[in-house]
């Protein structure tokens, strides 16, 4: 599903050189906010879409950087960071530099919200709210600690998808119960920041009431109408693997900004 180079090794002077160049920094800070097409990057960044891809290219040799085809339209590439693979390299890294220097990896950021504070609103959409933004949702419930207040709907939403049930047991989480939701049943409503999950959804996403902040997150839809449920299960792993990973980092943005001041728009 995913269309990424495969991980090779590199040492830490080469990670410094790879990521000290100011316009490769800048892209790893844009993809960290959200996946984005080159010519959004390029636009963002003031520099030649050439000059961009080349950068990417560089980025995704080293497995700091993935891509994958735009299901809106093939002629599109999204770009997101592997901000696990970030991690990794960064800590081994400054561990290589000096053994004082080894970074632990934090499972749960700690909290900064103001005490008594609203909790963050949160919405995730994708087409049929039958997979994906319910799997996103479920595991921000499960990850926040109750610090979020998450909802998701779909454009077209339709049943509840059983393999995502089952992904999420593997969580230990029971969504069997929750029910598919349309997107204009939240038009109304505020929310501090909104997930788009795909990409044909990101090309019609309306506003909301206050201007939140909107992420984009290109994953595939895991489901295949010409697989058995059994057969596009793996499909289903691997997005709420993915779904999981981004989620945990996600929180830190949310933990550290949201309740401080508005969030900075991008993702």
């Amino acid at each position: 599903m995913t269309t990424a180079t495969a991980r090779g090794q590199i040492s830490a002077p080469s990670l410094f050189t790879l990521v000290g160049d100011p316009l490769r920094w800048r892209l790893l800070s844009e993809l960290a906010q959200s996946d984005r097409k080159v010519r959004e990057l390029a636009a963002t960044l003031e520099q030649r879409n050439g000059l961009v891809s080349y950068h990417l290219g560089r980025l995704r040799s080293a497995g700091l950087v993935s891509m994958r085809r735009s299901s809106a339209d093939g002629r599109d590439t999204y770009y997101s960071i592997d901000i696990a693979r970030c991690s990794e390299l960064i800590a081994t890294s400054a561990e290589a530099l000096h053994p004082a220097l080894k970074l632990k990896p934090v499972e749960h950021p700690p909290s900064e919200s103001t005490p008594g504070a609203p909790p963050i609103q949160v919405l995730f959409l994708c087409t049929g709210n039958s997979a994906r933004s319910q799997m996103a949702e479920a595991l921000l419930d499960n990850l926040s600690r109750g610090e979020t207040v998450s909802v998701s709907a779909g454009s077209q939403p339709k049943s509840l998808h059983p393999n995502a049930v089952r992904a999420m047991a593997e969580f230990g989480i029971d969504i069997s119960g929750r029910r598919t939701k349309p997107l204009a049943e939240f038009s109304d409503r505020h929310f501090d920041i909104v997930v788009t999950l795909c990409d044909r959804l990101r090309e019609i996403c309306p506003e909301f009431p206050g201007t939140p902040r909107v992420v984009h997150w290109s994953i595939p839809d895991p489901s295949d109408p010409d697989a058995s449920d059994d057969e596009s299960y793996p499909n289903f792993q691997e997005v709420a693997i993915e779904l999981a990973t981004r989620i945990r980092f996600f929180l830190f943005t949310l933990r550290t900004a949201t309740h401080h001041q508005k969030v900075p728009s991008g993702a």
